[in-house]
């Protein structure tokens, strides 16, 4: 008896690695002005200690296609668990600055990996039906993650002279919990069919609810023959593939998310509140991720990827430009920064942040699934590492450094705008090869 539960339970363990991912993501923003005091770091080297890990992220995405398909989804996906808990405890507990960096930096490896591996496994665990809503948990695992971040920030800001080794170390116990639930999960069942294991691969499509197993088997056989041999991402084929993945990465760090994830509280300080209300307030950006990322799950398999992107883009446009215009003015009006943050960031999980991962996940055919999903994870660190390293030295310059740089995120969320609504497809309802039929790939 096909087992509908299976599906969920599998992709709710393979997205914590994505908890992990948005925590690490958070957790740094109520760490970054202690240990920029602590180890006296001009705007630079601050902004590369708060890089470092996203430097990692690039290389790990990088690296991970090649031992996702050499060793399986789930032998990476454990390895990415003993990362994670190794890295939190030594980040919080070394006493010196390069230490320190050299280990957000291997964590970053871990964080890249999961973006990579940890989509591709959901996407080819989950019957087409479903799809959607079980990557995107990917994502809701994510600003879970950014929330529970944010929350730890606050209750231990204060706790001790160190606080900061505390809002890293607690890392640890996530980490570890997402090891051992790993443990128990299947593998990939299109990847034990590209080892041959066909009797493996049916097991588990039985196991996680596949409504027609038989003609699932078959789909993937036959998208295999037509896979044979080694094939390069960039010949001319893949050409739309790539143009998409590549510009929903670019677009997604320059809407600025992760400049205001890793310094929400330094932005509320610049409007003038007070460290402790900066903390309590990065908490109301977690929560509005949350509770729109949950809201774009619910809707995203009957609305579809490219109409959720084309309204966020207007929503996040208009936020953007009110903030920019506060910083140009130096009129913060109270809370109203706050305010408009709020609204980009529902804007952005319900679009953007919910998307993302869904389509670079079911974007590519599977012969290049992983080279592909590579290819638009690294895009997305790079821009990110980038984004986060240049903002402190933005903010830095007084407010109409902010200024520039929010006017930049307006601007590129209005171009945004035109790449959903003109470019790129609708995936929504289809198969993986039925995906790869629809963009002329054979």
């Amino acid at each position: 008896m096909n087992n509908s539960a299976a599906p969920i339970r599998n992709s709710v363990v393979a997205a914590l690695g994505g908890f992990l991912f948005g925590f690490d993501t958070a957790v740094i923003s109520g760490v970054e002005q202690s240990i920029q005091t602590l180890w006296s770091l001009d705007s630079f080297s601050h902004g590369f200690t708060v890089a470092a890990a996203l430097i990692g992220t690039v290389l790990g995405s990088l690296m991970a296609g090649w031992p996702a398909e050499r060793f399986g989804r789930k032998k990476v996906l454990l390895a990415i668990g003993i990362i994670y808990v190794i890295t939190s405890l030594v980040t919080a507990l070394t006493a010196s600055w390069v230490p320190f960096v050299i280990f957000r930096f291997l964590g970053g490896i871990g964080v890249g990996a999961s973006s990579v591996v940890g989509p591709m496994y959901i996407s080819e665990i989950s019957p087409a039906h479903s799809r959607g809503r079980l990557v995107a948990l990917f994502q809701f695992n994510i600003v879970c993650g950014i929330l529970i971040a944010f929350i730890s920030n606050y209750l231990l800001n204060g706790v001790s002279e160190e606080s900061w080794r505390w809002m890293l170390g607690v890392q640890a116990v996530p980490s570890v919990i997402f090891f051992v639930l790993a443990l128990f999960i299947p593998e990939s069942p299109r990847w034990l069919m590209k080892q041959g294991l066909e009797a493996e691969a049916k097991v588990v499509l039985n196991g996680i609810g596949e409504k027609e197993p038989e003609m699932a088997l078959q789909e993937i056989r036959t998208s295999l023959r037509h896979e044979a041999g080694e094939e390069n991402l960039f010949s001319g084929k893949y050409a739309k593939p790539i143009m998409y993945a590549v510009g929903l990465a670019v677009f997604n760090q320059f809407s600025g998310i992760n400049a205001i994830m890793y310094y929400a509280p330094r932005i509320f300080a610049m409007t003038g509140l007070s460290q402790d209300s900066a903390l309590l307030q990065a908490i109301s950006i977690g929560v509005t991720n949350l509770v729109f990322t949950m809201l774009a799950i619910l809707v995203i398999d009957r609305y579809g990827r490219r109409t959720l992107l084309i309204a966020g883009s207007v929503g996040m446009t208009f936020c953007l430009a009110l903030v920019a215009q506060a910083f140009y003015t130096g009129n913060f009006g109270g809370y109203f920064v706050m305010l408009c943050l709020v609204g980009f960031i529902a804007f952005f999980a319900f679009s953007q942040g919910a998307v993302i991962w869904v389509f670079l996940a079911e974007i590519f055919p599977n012969k290049v699934r992983a080279k592909g999903q590579t290819l638009g994870s690294s895009t997305h660190w790079v821009m990110a590492a980038a984004i986060s390293w240049t903002f402190p030295v933005f903010a830095s310059q007084s407010a109409m450094g902010g200024a520039y740089a929010f006017t930049f995120f307006a601007v590129m969320m209005f171009m945004q705008l035109f790449f959903a609504w003109k470019v790129l497809p609708e995936t929504k309802g289809l198969s993986l090869e039925e995906i790869q039929k629809s963009l002329g790939i054979h």
